[in-house]
């Protein structure tokens, strides 16, 4: 179910309302519009820590390379607050020219994870995350499980790559040292990344 204020007394109050409740931690705007997303389950939090932990391993730690969980991302320095998005997982080489502004970055990450909760909108997401650059996404949906791999090419982030439990070959990263696969699994699937030239492989 969607609603639309347009009363901007009432937005501020339920803004506020939000604020004061710690409800707006996840909250987005796009291109002016406020979009509530809805809070990550346990599973969602469990999968965006044991991804960075495992990311973090594949490309070698400490690293030049900035690894973000729950970033606000923009196109623009100032007024970002107008337009962002908070992607689950972010990856910035160090080759990168985004900009960290300390609230926010601008400018694409070379890879970003969405993990699909009901209703979150998360492939909306795709044309912003195109227009600042970023150069891969994954996505990680849980009804049914899937994984989508979209790849920036000529300035279009085009998908690439499915992976289905059990289903398919893994889909392999062009930014990071690995691949993604899922293993069918009680009660879950698992996510597995392989390390690239290594027999090294994480279930998530």
């Amino acid at each position: 179910m969607l609603m639309a204020v347009n009363d901007p007394s009432t937005v501020r109050e339920i803004r506020s309302e939000r604020s004061k409740k710690g409800l707006d931690k996840y909250d987005e705007v796009w291109d002016g519009v406020i979009v509530v997303m809805p809070l990550p389950n346990d599973e969602h939090q469990d999968i965006v820590t044991a991804l960075a932990i495992v990311l973090a391993a594949a490309i070698g730690w400490p690293t030049p390379h900035r690894l973000r969980s729950g970033i606000n991302l923009s196109d623009r320095v100032k007024g970002w607050k107008k337009n962002y998005r908070e992607p689950d997982f972010a990856v910035f080489l160090d080759t990168n020219p985004a900009k960290n502004c300390e609230t926010h970055w601008v400018g694409g990450p070379d890879f970003l994870v969405e993990i699909v909760s009901p209703d979150d909108q998360t492939r909306d997401k795709l044309p912003f995350y195109e227009k600042v650059g970023t150069r891969e996404v994954l996505v990680i949906d849980r009804d049914p499980w899937k994984l989508e791999l979209y790849k920036l090419v000529e300035g279009k982030l085009n998908l690439i790559g499915t992976a289905k439990p059990g289903n398919g070959k893994p889909l392999p990263s062009d930014v990071l040292p690995v691949t993604f696969s899922l293993k069918a699994g009680d009660p879950r699937p698992k996510l597995v990344v392989r390390k690239v030239g290594s027999s090294e492989e994480w279930k998530i």
